[in-house]
This record gives C-alpha cells, structure tokens and sequence, in this order.
C-alpha cells in the first residue's frame, strides 16, 4: 500500500511545489492512517490544514481506497 500512496502524493505534488510547498510520506500503518510532512512554503501556510483534508486526503481515498485518514506530523 505505501507503493500505491507514494504515486498518489506524486500526482498532488506540482500543485503543491507549484507554490513553493510540498510533501513528504513518512508512514503508512496497517489501520489506514498515512502520516505526512508539509514542506516549504506549506509547512507554515495558514491554509495547510485545509490543503491536507481537502487536496492531499481526498486525493489519496480516491487513489487508495484502504487510506482512512491523513494526519501531518
């Protein structure tokens, strides 16, 4: 599954660096949480948190059904 989350977060990722941002995959569990870093300009964006639910998540549940949710760390 990190495989597939992996190609997922690299079809998200130019939106991202498009803006001086992007992220890095840090883990993947057996239950379905993906963890994550924002960096660059996301790592301290006012908006990262809706960035993370609405861009990085709902992109990764439609690529990888088994994702159950996105947490940054």
């Amino acid at each position: 599954m990190k495989e597939k989350v992996q190609e997922a977060l690299n079809k998200v990722r130019p939106f991202l660096q498009r803006d001086g941002g992007d992220v890095e995959l840090i883990d993947v569990t057996n239950d379905g949480e993906v963890k994550v870093r924002l960096k660059g300009a996301c790592g301290g964006c006012p908006s990262a948190q809706i960035t993370l639910k609405q861009g990085i998540e709902r992109v990764l549940k439609q690529e990888v059904p088994e994702v159950k949710r996105v947490t940054p760390v």
